[in-house]
């Protein structure tokens, strides 16, 4: 008679962006947002030496923001869409709760 052993798997737990992609999938989420709200992410870890947002609160957010403004030139519109990305993963993925108010230098409109 063989004996089956049981073999435990242990799972790596998911990248940020997965669980960001996860989460805005269970929202319903349009797929062109999702991809939008991952692009946005990147780049708000990329400006920041890639960090983990964890490891980053609201001055980091409002660092970024004032970085599009002044350095890129960006419409508010588009300047808006990146704090909802930005957001997003605090408040749905990492759970952690924003409570000072974001006081970038905001995009102006024309």
């Amino acid at each position: 008679m063989r004996l089956l052993r049981a073999f435990t798997v242990e799972k790596k737990p998911k990248k940020l962006l997965d669980r960001v992609r996860d989460a805005i999938r269970v929202k319903h989420y349009s797929y062109r947002t999702e991809q939008t709200y991952v692009d946005w992410i990147e780049r708000y870890i990329r400006f920041h030496q890639l960090r983990h947002p964890a490891e980053m609160n609201v001055p980091e957010i409002q660092a970024f923001l004032t970085h599009l403004d002044v350095e890129r030139n960006v419409a508010p519109s588009t300047q808006n869409q990146a704090l909802s990305a930005l957001l997003f993963p605090y408040r749905y993925v990492l759970n952690i709760e924003l409570t000072e108010p974001i006081d970038a230098v905001r995009a102006k409109k024309e």
